[in-house]
C-alpha cells in the first residue's frame, strides 16, 4: 500500500509548481536543461 502511494506521488501526481509535470518528469526535464 505504501509503495502504491509512493508510485502515485512520484509518477502520477501533477503539481502546479512544476508546470503540470509529475515529479519524475520535472526531475528529468531539469537534468536535460
Amino acid at each position: 500500500m505504501v509503495q502504491d502511494y509512493i508510485h502515485f506521488f512520484n509518477y502520477e501526481r501533477v503539481s502546479l509548481k512544476t508546470k503540470g509535470m509529475t515529479p519524475v518528469e520535472y526531475r528529468n526535464h531539469a537534468m536535460t536543461a
